[in-house]
């Protein structure tokens, strides 16, 4: 380890020894070999963050700086990302498997979410309200609520640290974000591109660490007045009982087992490329995976065929080369739960129309082929538990009925995918699904604009959109009597 690049915390705008002097090492996945060594970070480096990231929420460079300029910073933000996209898209690619051209695709989509919120930053305002009295004067007033504990996943860490970071910021907070123990190195690359923007230290700081040394101690820590957390449900159902006995709020996104269905009168082969799309792009590695395959039986056989197909045939490899079409997972523990999660399908009477097994390569990672069940119902384990890998189920159904209450049997609801021509039934299914987000005709779409929440076992609390600015302000009621008269005695009635 003591010959692999070191990353240290960084904390108030400088890079900080973890305090207790460890670090723990970072794999590459596509080799499974020591990539660099991280600060272990601890309560004692928490500690230090909140601490930094309360000292510059009171700055008065940061407290007292106008929404439209610190806006402005926002966007300088952004410029800074877009000038380094080249460099933040291969760390992210060598640090957790991603396909670099995917990468290259979300960097240059990501300084969007800066601007969007730098524009946003200064529409954050509250409102007169109508009284009952000309003398008394009703407002509201939007605040920050303080220091932000942000905890983001291995899977996308650039992107969905934004998606936290930018409205947290545009409402005038501050952070501390403890990235996965997996994929430090992309956000302590982006870390340095906050003080080049202009912000003032310590507004944002970066503690890298496990989750029960360091994640634990940011959620718990008195100092922290709001949590935001994209991982695990079960994960996601721990942090919500600490914010709850703290009387902190959360945000949480969470787990899904999203179906994609495809309807008779789809377009087959637009709507093949959505399951291909839906479940087998990151490797399956995102919560909105479309891994429940519903399609109505007069095309099942059809729609199978081109997907298993084009499955076997997608290229699996070096995810910094061009011509490779799926990359490794991205740590070792996710490759053996997809493994363990196939074995369960087949003895629980499912068939693997394709893939299921750990492809030959020279590269030494943890990479799995790209894997179709057919043969499987509702009732069993892989149809509703979040596998996250590159595994599909495919079920049939017979009606718009049945779609909607297969779709809906699970305790999960993310995200669902319509394949239909039919207006009128595309409407329908939007209004019937128990799933935040519904596509038609796409899937994986995305934007900063538009809102992002989860139902059921999928989160609490909503992303992106106008919608967010709430979920990092408090609202403030002030009264005001503008009336120069002398108060009267309030136990003398009036006559």
């Amino acid at each position: 380890m003591t010959q692999l690049p070191r990353h240290q915390h960084f904390i108030a705008g400088e890079w900080t020894e973890p305090a207790e002097g460890e670090y723990f090492e970072s794999l590459n996945p596509t080799t499974a070999q020591p990539l660099y060594a991280a600060a272990h970070g601890t309560a004692e480096d928490v500690e230090r963050a909140v601490a930094a990231a309360r000292t510059a929420f009171e700055d008065p460079r940061w407290r007292d700086l106008s929404q439209t300029r610190r806006g402005r910073l926002l966007r300088n933000l952004g410029d800074l990302i877009g000038e380094h996209a080249e460099e933040l898209a291969r760390t992210e690619t060598l640090d957790n498997g991603k396909l670099l051209r995917e990468m290259r695709a979300q960097l240059a989509g990501l300084p969007e979410y800066f601007y969007y919120y730098a524009g946003l930053a200064d529409k954050i305002h509250g409102e007169v309200i109508p009284g009952t009295s000309r003398e008394l004067l009703n407002y509201t007033l939007r605040e920050p609520v303080g220091v932000v504990g942000a905890i983001t996943p291995w899977n996308s860490p650039l992107l969905l640290t934004a998606t936290k970071l930018a409205p947290a910021l545009a409402a005038g907070n501050t952070v501390v974000v403890k990235p996965s123990e997996h994929t430090s190195a992309s956000l302590l690359a982006l870390a340095p591109l906050f003080d080049e923007a202009g912000f003032p230290p310590g507004v944002v700081n970066v503690v890298t660490g496990f989750g029960a040394t360091a994640g634990a101690p940011l959620t718990e820590h008195p100092g922290v007045a709001k949590v935001t957390f994209t991982g695990s449900t079960e994960t996601g159902r721990r942090i919500a009982r600490v914010c709850a006995d703290r009387f902190v709020r959360c945000t949480l996104e969470l787990g899904g087992k999203s179906p994609n269905m495809v309807f008779p009168d789809a377009d087959l082969g637009s709507a093949a490329m959505g399951v291909i799309a839906g479940i087998f792009a990151a490797a399956g590695q995102t919560c909105v995976a479309g891994s429940r395959v519903l399609v109505h039986r007069e095309v099942y056989d059809e729609i199978l065929d081109r997907v298993t197909a084009r499955a076997a045939t997608i290229r699996i490899g070096d995810p910094l080369e061009d011509t490779t079409e799926l990359g490794p997972l991205a740590i070792a523990s996710q490759l053996e739960k997809v493994e363990s999660y196939v074995e369960l399908g087949l003895a629980e009477g499912g068939t693997i129309a394709c893939g299921g097994i750990r492809p030959k390569t020279e590269l030494g990672g943890y990479f799995f082929s790209p894997t179709v069940f057919t043969g499987t119902d509702n009732s069993m384990r892989i149809c509703q538990e979040e596998i996250f890998g590159p595994v599909a189920t495919v079920m049939p159904f017979a009606s718009e009925d049945e779609a909607v209450a297969l779709a809906n049997d699970t305790s999960y609801g993310l995200a669902a995918g319509v394949w239909t021509r039919d207006l009128n039934r595309a409407h329908r299914m939007a209004s019937r699904l128990e799933a935040g987000t519904v596509w038609v005709n796409t899937y994986r779409s995305m934007s900063p604009m538009s809102p992002r929440a989860g139902f059921k076992n999928s989160g609490a609390g909503t992303e992106q959109g106008t919608e967010v600015i709430r979920e990092y302000t408090r609202l403030k009621s002030v009264w005001v009597n503008t009336s120069e008269e002398p108060a009267g005695d309030p136990f003398i009635l009036k006559s």
